[in-house]
């Protein structure tokens, strides 16, 4: 007799095998010459471009909108097979890389803000980016308004204001995991005339923004494309040509770009992307289905979830989940008890990123920020990245730091 199905674990997972064949071919040369080809690319290095004469370097620089260049600064080859990698991944037109993750996210703010106008940003929103939003931003007269993450139409359409020319949305949220209804804001973006811009790094591969109103997706291809926590690098992608030339001159001006070694190294990591995030999303699963199960858990933030903020809306839109998750303890248990535990992990390095093959914790309790309504999480709050790991084995680590939660809270 085999054994009943999953559904959620295929839901979890099921985006994942889909995509693995585009990203096996994709920033590959579509023909192979009689003199064959290496299967991955070579990295091109370089700063100076030489031209055979004045007219061709006018020419090239001239064609500043396309992935050419007249000086090293505005990319290389590799930069640009792994720009129409991540295009094609996220349905976009075109893509920028940039140095980071946040440099994405400054970047695409940066482009399409001027002073005086005004900015929707969830309360979930990536910590730096608030960081940015509040400090950098309002030195340039750009004012942010934060936004309830799960707000409904009407309560968005309030804080919207005559000036205001970018919504932005983080889906799932960062640290609290909401997810947002991305087609609504898309509506409200486009009926007062703002370009909706989502932090889609969590959801790449399993959420397409531009099919569901999205104008600007930013990515941190540290996470998942590059796959091996040895690479810095980020993306922009836009929908549309008039959006293409705004992002591409502010990257060339803001000297914003990506190293051929980290690019050469994301195109690596994106052709087991697929492969990685179907183990991964399933282990992740396994372990928080455990995690609902202990007693010291109050909560466990994971999309797939039923009880997680907006799980309706991931069952809608999203075609899997990645390996990123949140566990809130129930209240009698202290933050020096929730560190005490952290330290007697053994599988689980201590570690701020996510997205490599191995497993992490980082506790998140001081490091969740509201501002539009108040944190309602009932406990000390921890965030695990689960990797390529047995998933019993990281159940078995997890078991041994929540009896070593209970002893530091009894004693």
């Amino acid at each position: 007799m085999s054994a009943p199905r999953d559904e959620l674990a295929d839901a979890v997972s099921a985006g994942w095998s889909a995509l693995a064949s585009r990203l096996v071919q994709l920033g590959r040369p579509e023909a192979i010459g009689e003199d064959g080809c290496l299967v991955n690319g070579p990295v091109t290095r370089g700063s100076t471009v030489l031209f055979p004469s004045i007219d061709a370097m006018q020419a090239t620089g001239r064609r500043r909108y396309e992935h050419v260049a007249i000086y090293g600064a505005m990319g290389s080859t590799v930069q640009h097979q792994l720009e129409e990698a991540i295009a094609a991944i996220e349905g976009g037109l075109h893509t920028q890389v940039v140095s980071s993750g946040l440099a994405a996210c400054t970047t695409a703010l940066l482009t399409f803000l001027s002073a005086g106008q005004h900015c929707l940003l969830p309360d979930a929103v990536y910590g730096p980016t608030r960081r940015f939003a509040d400090t950098m931003l309002r030195r340039m007269g750009v004012r942010t308004t934060y936004y309830p993450p799960m707000a409904t139409r009407e309560e968005l359409e309030a804080l919207v204001e005559p000036e205001t020319a970018v919504i932005l949305a983080e889906s799932p949220g960062s640290h609290t995991f909401e997810v947002q209804d991305v087609p609504m804001l898309a509506e409200v973006a486009q009926a007062c005339g703002a370009r909706l811009m989502l932090d889609n790094t969590w959801g790449i591969g399993a959420f397409q923004p531009f099919a569901h109103g999205v104008d600007v997706s930013i990515q941190a291809l540290t996470k998942y494309p590059a796959g091996h926590s040895d690479a810095i690098i980020g993306a922009i992608t836009v929908a549309d040509e008039a959006s293409w030339h705004l992002l591409r001159d502010s990257a060339i001006q803001l000297g914003q770009l990506a190293g051929p070694d980290e690019c050469w190294l994301t195109l690596r990591g994106l052709r087991t992307m697929g492969v990685r995030l179907e183990r991964q999303s399933r282990s992740a699963l396994t372990v928080a289905r455990w995690l609902t199960t202990r007693p010291e858990v109050a909560r466990v933030l994971h999309p797939a979830l039923p009880d997680c903020p907006g799980h309706d809306l991931w069952r809608r839109d999203f075609s899997g989940a990645s390996g990123l998750l949140g566990v809130v303890l129930r209240p009698e248990f202290s933050v020096e008890a929730m560190h005490d535990m952290i330290n007697a992990l053994a599988m689980f390095g201590l570690g701020a990123s996510w997205g490599g093959y191995e497993s992490l914790v980082l506790p998140t309790t001081n490091g969740i920020v509201r501002t539009a309504e108040q944190n309602v999480l009932e406990g000390p709050t921890f965030r695990l990245h689960i990797g390529l790991e047995a998933p019993e084995d990281l159940i078995a680590d997890l078991k041994g730091g929540l009896m070593v939660l209970r002893a530091s809270s009894e004693g």
